[in-house]
């Protein structure tokens, strides 16, 4: 069984995360909490997964200014999403097979699109 979620919201990088860090251990955290807010609107409408799966990663960027492995750190924020949200138990290795990451480049579309595939 496979899912879709979009989350059309452009997502930290890698870069803007460790500088907020590096201001100030607090401001990383509120960046941290902030983004997930952004992000868990967008999970309800996903069912409870017990089952191990594999995700795919579609990040919709405008251009192509940031660095792939910065745009793709945001996958962080959005397993930890899915755990806050109880859409998956745990992102540890058990229930997270693998993942993979695709990007797209659109000026009007912008943010990730999610495919989460339960895997036996």
């Amino acid at each position: 069984m496979s899912y879709i979620a979009h989350i059309p919201v452009k997502l930290p990088g890698l870069n803007e995360y460790t500088t907020a860090n590096r201001m100030n251990r607090h401001v990383g955290a509120k960046m941290k909490r902030d983004t997930e807010k952004q992000i868990i609107p967008h999970l309800y409408q996903l069912p409870k997964i017990k089952k191990p799966v594999k995700l795919k990663f579609i990040w919709c960027e405008e251009n192509k200014r940031r660095d792939l492995d910065n745009v793709a750190f945001a996958k962080k924020f959005i397993l930890d999403a899915l755990v806050t949200t109880n859409t998956l138990i745990n992102d540890n290795e058990k229930y997270v097979k693998g993942f993979s990451d695709e990007f797209w480049y659109d000026k009007k579309f912008v943010g990730v699109i999610l495919i989460i595939e339960e895997v036996a």
